[in-house]
């Protein structure tokens, strides 16, 4: 790894653990990984030395973390689908009527409540229609290409043209959903409950913490390890094929 050098979506890729620093830092490593540490800090005003020492102190090795680096894109796939995916759609309802009830009740004395409301409802309509193009049309390509790697068949053709279009697309809605949970979290004071806040009050802004970090670590997955790795396989295959 070279901090000055790779880009940040690379960088958590072959360290998780560096995420904690990007997000401690507010540095987008899933949606915007596509930055050097040095083009990141010059929005920040944070010194990019200040990170690389951060980077550099960590405890040497890897051990505890999964190395989602070198899984086989399939493998990929299924895990993202059966973790990720499976706890948005778990989640949504019940951040939907928590978020309700705390509108309802206390929307007069913090205003702020209705619009983080309005954003939650539009980023869960468009998180289960995103979730759906994934697991019925990008995922079984992946899933066809590597059998079709194995197996050294010919690669179907998609309807979509090449890969990178429905990429491409994902990706734009990945933007989106980072932008709304920016704000979200903007408008919690980071997740910060105020003063009068009860324990649903509480529990709803940890909540929503805990769906944006889930939600930073399956963009990360897809837009800096399986997409870019899914279009080269692509490549690959065309050549051979």
């Amino acid at each position: 790894m070279n901090t000055k050098t790779d880009l940040i979506g690379d960088i958590v890729a072959q360290d998780f653990r560096t995420a904690a620093i990007f997000k401690k830092h507010h540095i987008d490593f899933c949606c915007k990984g596509g930055r050097t540490i040095q083009e990141a800090c010059e929005h920040k005003n944070i010194s990019p030395e200040l990170l690389y020492n951060e980077i550099e102190n960590l405890p040497k090795g890897n051990d505890s973390q999964i190395d989602f680096n070198n899984w086989e894109l399939d493998l990929l796939a299924d895990y993202i689908e059966k973790t990720h995916h499976r706890y948005v759609t778990e989640k949504i309802p019940i951040l939907q009527a928590f978020l309700e009830k705390l509108a309802k009740v206390h929307g007069d004395r913090h205003p702020e409540l209705l619009e983080i409301k309005s954003l939650f409802d539009a980023s869960a309509q468009d998180l289960s229609a995103h979730l759906k193009k994934e697991e019925l049309v990008l995922f079984p390509f992946i899933r066809n290409m590597v059998k079709a790697k194995l197996e050294q068949l010919p690669l179907p053709q998609p309807h979509f043209g090449t890969i990178e279009n429905p990429i491409a697309m994902m990706k734009e809605e990945h933007s989106v959903e980072g932008e709304r949970l920016r704000k979200i979290a903007e408008l919690t004071d980071e997740y910060l409950p105020p003063a009068d806040a009860c324990n649903t009050y509480k529990v709803t802004f940890a909540m929503l913490q805990e769906f944006e970090d889930d939600l930073h670590r399956h963009i990360h997955l897809e837009n800096n390890i399986l997409f870019p790795k899914a279009i080269a396989m692509e490549e690959q295959l065309r050549v051979n094929g």
